[in-house]
């Protein structure tokens, strides 16, 4: 059976040389007689590798060498508690900005541990812009300021990050992680699940300023506590191998296409050919202002339920698979993440021009 485009939101797309070097060494990796899937986490030949991805993360993302690179577990879900067990230690507040639902379920997880304030939200708006903030409102002495930096679901990305003075900025970036470069010594933390742009589910990369690692409250379980998980390499217990594995060789195919610079530019030339189709679309339309599109998840609707409906079904029929949009939102979503190719974009656009004039007077 051909392979077909794969617009899912997560777990997605991975590279077709990543997959295929996989495969080939499924069985006997770098000559170790063993698959990486079996191999003991404390062995040289797995050291090389997890060391080696924790490198390239610094090399491809150029990491200051004031921040740590810890692979974790439990998604980045699991992060929205472990960041207020491991920050909200001073005067135990924290600010907010609701974008949409996996800020908010970050910001309903973080009111178990202390006082958090949430400074905007564009829920009034449907998630469909990033809201205005005003500074003034920030809380001066909070531990730090949270943010989703590219929201999956609606389709949204901040243009302009919030200028928080002092207060270490916290982002989950888990659906724009590689997707562009990015300056991390502006924030005081990054994190993100890798299924969406680095590897299979079951690992999250947390990338940590050293200074704020060590504050964790007395009650913080030890697989939360990024110093122990610091202090141990990220294998204080037994880490997610495979993932960390196809993560390190998704990076050195990222270096191979010319690294961020390279896949930014061809992440805003894939976004630009469906936007500007969906811009000039009498049947479609993308509901975000441009200033906030995200250049990974494109959302759009037809006029009407039946038409969403005939729409994925039909793209399904022709290899254009998981396009339905989340079903908190309904309508269609494209994801378009690194792995996927032009050609998956071009024929994305050439299917919905013929669905399109198929059902035009």
């Amino acid at each position: 059976m051909a392979r077909v485009y794969n617009f899912s939101a997560g777990p997605s797309m991975l590279p077709e040389s990543v997959l295929n070097r996989a495969a080939a060494e499924m069985l006997d990796y770098n000559g170790s007689g063993q698959s990486v899937m079996e191999m003991s986490h404390r062995s040289r030949v797995y050291e090389e590798i997890i060391f080696g991805a924790r490198e390239l993360f610094r090399e491809v993302m150029g990491i200051p060498g004031n921040y740590q690179v810890l692979f974790l577990q439990g998604g980045a879900s699991l992060q929205f508690a472990a960041i207020p067990q491991n920050l909200l230690n001073g005067s135990r507040k924290a600010d907010y900005v609701v974008t949409g639902q996996f800020a908010n379920k970050a910001y309903q997880e973080a009111q178990k541990f202390g006082e958090i304030k949430l400074v905007a939200s564009s829920k009034a708006q449907n998630f469909s812009v990033i809201p205005q903030l005003e500074p003034e409102a920030f809380t001066r002495d909070a531990d730090y300021f949270y943010i989703c930096h590219n929201n999956t679901i609606f389709g949204t990305k901040w243009d302009l990050l919030p200028e928080t003075g002092g207060v270490p900025l916290v982002a989950d970036i888990s659906s724009s992680f590689l997707s562009e470069p990015m300056d991390v010594s502006k924030f005081g933390v990054v994190f993100g699940g890798a299924q969406k742009n680095i590897a299979p589910a079951g690992l999250t990369i947390l990338i940590v300023r050293e200074d704020l690692i060590g504050r964790a409250r007395a009650n913080t379980p030890t697989v939360m506590d990024w110093k122990a998980v610091a202090d141990n390499d990220s294998m204080y217990n037994t880490p997610p191998c495979w993932p960390i594995y196809i993560c390190k060789l998704v990076l050195e195919w990222i270096q191979m296409l010319g690294g961020l610079p390279a896949i930014q530019e061809r992440n805003e030339h894939k976004a630009k050919l469906l936007y500007d189709y969906l811009d000039g679309s009498a049947m479609f339309r993308n509901p975000v202002p441009p200033r906030f599109r995200s250049l990974m998840n494109v959302t759009f609707v037809a006029e009407n339920e039946e038409l969403n409906k005939a729409f994925v079904k039909e793209a399904e029929a022709n290899g254009l698979v998981n396009l339905k949009g989340h079903r908190s939102v309904g309508g269609m979503r494209a994801s378009i993440y690194n792995a996927m190719p032009v050609e998956g974009v071009e024929a994305l656009v050439e299917f919905m021009k013929e669905f399109e004039r198929k059902r035009t007077p």
